[in-house]
């Protein structure tokens, strides 16, 4: 029961992380990785199922949130939005395998809702560019200990 609850406190973490939230998933697996308790494999499956969800969340509010862009509350400016937008326009879906980076990720899949990328390519290449972030982490890690 203890294993399940780990692994589910890392799918949450990295789901969390996948938003805009300001969470890290990435010391939590390197921690879990150390202990040698838990199978590689699960916690690998683990974090990266939860970022890429928390991912599709961002993709959801992007293809919803442009309709409240006139409200005062409305969290990014219409400069900002348009910069977004262009730069997704110049790079494309090609960008979503930077969703694994640091600050400009998590935007990048909300910006990628904004501009109706297809559910299934934003999965297919934020799941690459996730799990790929997660399986170098993880080999690195277990190569040093």
């Amino acid at each position: 029961m203890l294993a399940l609850s780990i692994y589910l406190s890392l799918f949450l973490s990295a789901f969390g992380a996948a938003t805009l939230l300001p969470l890290q998933s990435e010391a939590l697996l390197v921690g879990l990785l150390l202990s040698k308790d838990y199978s590689v494999l699960l916690l690998l499956i683990a974090a990266s199922v939860g970022n890429v969800l928390g991912s599709v969340i961002n993709w959801w509010l992007g293809r919803y949130i442009e309709r409240f862009r006139q409200h005062r509350w409305f969290p990014v400016s219409a400069d900002q939005l348009q910069r977004a937008q262009n730069f997704y326009a110049s790079y494309g879906r090609w960008s979503l395998l930077l969703s694994w980076t640091p600050i400009i990720g998590d935007p990048l899949t909300l910006v990628a809702g904004i501009m109706r990328e297809p559910l299934w390519r934003f999965l297919l290449l934020v799941s690459i560019a996730k799990t790929a972030r997660y399986g170098i982490l993880a080999a690195i890690t277990l190569s040093l200990s």
